[in-house]
This record gives C-alpha cells, structure tokens and sequence, in this order.
C-alpha cells in the first residue's frame, strides 16, 4: 500500500489546476500535491482602497482550486482501486 501512496503521490504533482477571479484579475496555480505554484495579481486590486476584494477574490480563487484538484485527486485515486485509510486522501 504505501508503493500505492508514492505512485499516486508522484501522479499528482503531475497535475496542476489554474483557476482565475475578479474577472481574471487574480490567477492561481495549485498542483496535484495542494501545493500553491504560482499567484498573479492584476495591479489594479493591489491599491489600499481594493484591500477587501482582494482579499475576497485570493480567497475565492483558493477554494476554487482546491476544489477542482480535490476532484483530480478523487478521479486518480479510483483509477488506482482506491487507497484506504491514507489520511487526508479518503
């Protein structure tokens, strides 16, 4: 089981999921292993006054990804036959 781990481990960080808000003024990377690869913030939302969109639109594009690769890993899992009892994976 844990040869099973690595494999679907390694399958992951193969994986990548970019997602965008604010009208494509934010745009985030997050890879298979959940971990955050790449951040781009459009100048226009970096001014005090848009200090709460900001923080809305980061946070939204976060749970987005997290979700869409949550679904990879999902997908991966059962093409594997399933991993039991991996915390964080089941």
């Amino acid at each position: 089981m844990r040869s099973q781990a690595k494999q679907l481990q390694s399958k992951l960080a193969e994986e990548a999921v970019t997602v965008q808000t604010a009208g494509g003024k934010i745009v985030m990377t997050i890879d298979g292993n959940l971990k955050m690869t790449g951040l781009a913030i459009d100048d226009e939302l970096l001014s005090p006054s848009h200090k709460q969109k900001l923080q809305e639109a980061i946070k939204e594009a976060h749970e987005d990804a997290l979700k869409k690769v949550q679904r990879i890993m999902a997908m991966k899992m059962k093409e594997m036959g399933g991993l039991p009892n991996i915390p964080g994976l089941s």
